[in-house]
């Protein structure tokens, strides 16, 4: 297979046309074109479904650029590092991370990661779906209790877990059921589950308010309106300084924050390099150590 015409094809295919693909590396289009039908003729397939203003990948096609893409970047990474005599990260960088981490960390671990690798070119998105990462461009994704996937390797970067809290003034739990602030609509939301020294539970909730974020749902539930199950990290300086307190542990899994790329026997200098960014961040990966980042 001729290397540089499935290197075409891939530019065709990240780019989704031959327009676009010749605008960003200032190749002719016409000289685009005729290296994918010439790859098109070498393997006897159809790479690209040709409509009057779009270009789609085939099936045949999207399957090849998922195999090759990855494999093509990490050889010119190689060739560029072995050029410059150092392997050091440079390029471009795409994570999906979850709204409440975004809010809260992602920020300054940004900052932290440009400063200190000004040649990669870091994005970062905030969305709490599950992206297809090869489908969507992305090189890392951070994510909450991911379901297994075989197509993703990963490890684990922080651990956390909810409990139930209020402000001092809301009168506990005596058996009738308490304002709670959740997060979304809270139609179905009749009872929390819990764990105290004491044993487990069941607290009665009816929602007076749903919010969208863990954050307003945090700022709410200091303003005294009603009780609210929340992350640990988020709220352990508030039950520390009496502003909030702690009126059980939520029953289930603790919280495991992931951090997952594509499983592939070579990882690249960028996504190396941020791993070992949360891991400084974050060495012991609990609670606290969230905590301490977000007030700080």
């Amino acid at each position: 297979m001729d290397l540089l015409a499935l290197a075409d094809f891939n530019l065709v295919a990240r780019h989704e046309g031959f327009g676009r693909a010749a605008r960003a590396s200032g190749r002719p289009k016409a000289t685009l074109s005729r290296r994918v039908a010439e790859l098109e003729g070498s393997l006897d397939l159809r790479l690209f479904e040709r409509g009057a203003r779009r270009l789609r990948l085939t099936q045949e096609g999207r399957a090849l650029h998922e195999r090759t893409g990855a494999l093509l970047t990490e050889l010119d990474e190689a060739a560029a590092a072995i050029a410059s005599g150092v392997d050091r990260p440079r390029g471009r960088l795409r994570i999906s991370a979850p709204l409440f981490f975004s809010q809260t960390a992602m920020g300054r671990l940004a900052a932290g990661f440009a400063l200190k690798f000004p040649e990669v070119r870091l994005e970062v998105t905030t969305e709490d779906r599950a992206v297809d990462m090869v489908e969507e461009g992305y090189d890392l994704v951070i994510r909450v209790n991911p379901d297994p996937d075989e197509a993703l390797v990963g490890r684990v970067f922080l651990r956390d877990r909810l409990v139930v809290v209020a402000s001092p003034d809301l009168p506990r739990p005596d058996g009738s059921a308490v304002p709670a602030v959740v997060r979304g609509p809270g139609d179905r939301i009749a009872a929390w589950e819990v764990t105290t020294p004491a044993g487990s539970s069941r607290i009665g909730v009816h929602a007076v308010l749903g919010l969208s974020s863990l954050v307003m749902v945090r700022d709410a539930v200091r303003a005294g309106v009603g009780a609210g199950r929340l992350p640990l990290s988020l709220v352990s300086h508030d039950l520390a300084a009496g502003r909030l307190v702690h009126w059980g542990d939520v029953a289930g899994p603790e919280i495991g924050l992931w951090a997952l790329y594509p499983s592939r026997r070579l990882l690249s200098a960028r996504v190396s390099a941020f791993l070992d960014h949360l891991k400084g961040a974050f060495p012991q990966g609990s609670p606290d150590e969230l905590a301490t980042y977000i007030e700080g």
